[in-house]
């Protein structure tokens, strides 16, 4: 009897615990926070029409700000461009043979090669 009284109590206080618990959980503390109504129409046309114009401009051009980004991000790093330079001319005035002697005057080639090489350039 004394184990039955026991349990008896516990399980009384536990209710006297949980009470308030339970009646915090079944008040609702907005009454049209699940309207559905409410929320679907606000979504699909209170906003207006500048919601369905404006989301996909701006997206457009978060695109395009984050390409420019890149590619200048890119160039940057690459450093200048040089593009497509024209096959090497020598300035005017220097003919073949005065190309020819300078080669000779640092060295790059030797007496017989300049020699040989001028006669070609004579014929």
């Amino acid at each position: 009897m004394n184990g039955h009284r026991t349990l008896m109590a516990t399980a009384s206080c536990a209710a006297l615990i949980m009470r308030p618990a339970w009646s915090w959980a079944q008040t609702p503390t907005e009454p049209d926070k699940y309207d559905w109504e409410r929320h679907m129409s606000h979504m699909m046309w209170d906003g207006g029409w500048y919601g369905m114009i404006f989301g996909p401009l701006f997206m457009i051009l978060a695109l395009a700000a984050v390409i420019a980004v890149v590619v200048l991000l890119v160039r940057w790093i690459g450093g200048p461009w040089i593009g497509v330079q024209p096959p090497y001319q020598p300035p005017p005035g220097r003919t073949p043979l005065d190309i020819l002697k300078e080669r000779f005057a640092r060295g790059e080639i030797d007496k017989e090669e300049f020699e040989e090489r001028r006669r070609v350039l004579d014929q």
